[in-house]
């Protein structure tokens, strides 16, 4: 992987097991850990939600927060305060778009990407979106633009129409029923390392 710091910094086994769970190759999993390395500007090995909102995309987001939530949700390191470079790649994986040909990697299918976004809008993590929880993604995403009234209006049709069991709370089956017209493979898809 040639002189970079990821040669030094991962052993042999570890890139191959991130290429497996990942589908990166080498060149993609050097680009990102130069990506990681200059957030982590204190050289710690891990990143802070301090470190997140340093990228400019992230921090005029509207889910910025929500998406910075996510990699330390999906963080393996046992630290909820710190996400390695291997959580860093295992939920960018999530983004890669979708090959026709077999992925071997587990995180980049379709129910992986709804799972995903499922808990962008599941603020509490509870395993259920409610109209309260819908509203407010849905405020973070248009801001001002459109009246209180017409949030509340749009969060309860939309629990009203998804929720098979009128349970007024849209579970992750339910969300993915809604969804499935919807080409979530193109929608969560970041072509940002070919």
């Amino acid at each position: 992987m040639g002189n970079s710091r990821s040669s030094l910094q991962l052993q042999p086994e570890d890139i191959e097991a991130i290429q497996e769970e990942t589908g990166f190759n080498n060149n993609q999993i050097d680009r990102l850990y130069s990506r990681f390395s200059s957030l982590d500007k204190q050289d710690k090995g891990y990143l802070s939600r301090e470190d997140f909102l340093r990228i400019p995309e992230l921090a005029i987001n509207p889910l910025g927060d929500r998406i910075v939530h996510a990699f330390f949700f999906e963080s393996r390191s046992g630290d909820e305060d710190k996400v390695d470079f291997k959580d860093f790649v295992r939920v960018l994986a999530h983004f890669r778009p979708i090959k026709k040909s077999a992925e071997k990697n587990k995180l980049n299918t379709r129910m992986k990407k709804l799972q995903f976004a499922f808990r962008m809008y599941d603020l509490d993590g509870d395993g259920k979106i409610t109209k309260k929880e819908l509203k407010t993604v849905l405020t973070l995403m248009v801001g001002s633009n459109i009246s209180e009234k017409q949030l509340d209006s749009i969060a309860e049709r939309t629990i009203m129409e998804a929720t098979l069991d009128n349970d007024d709370l849209m579970s992750f089956e339910e969300f993915a029923k809604v969804l499935e017209r919807t080409e979530v493979e193109k929608k969560m898809s970041i072509r940002f390392l070919n």
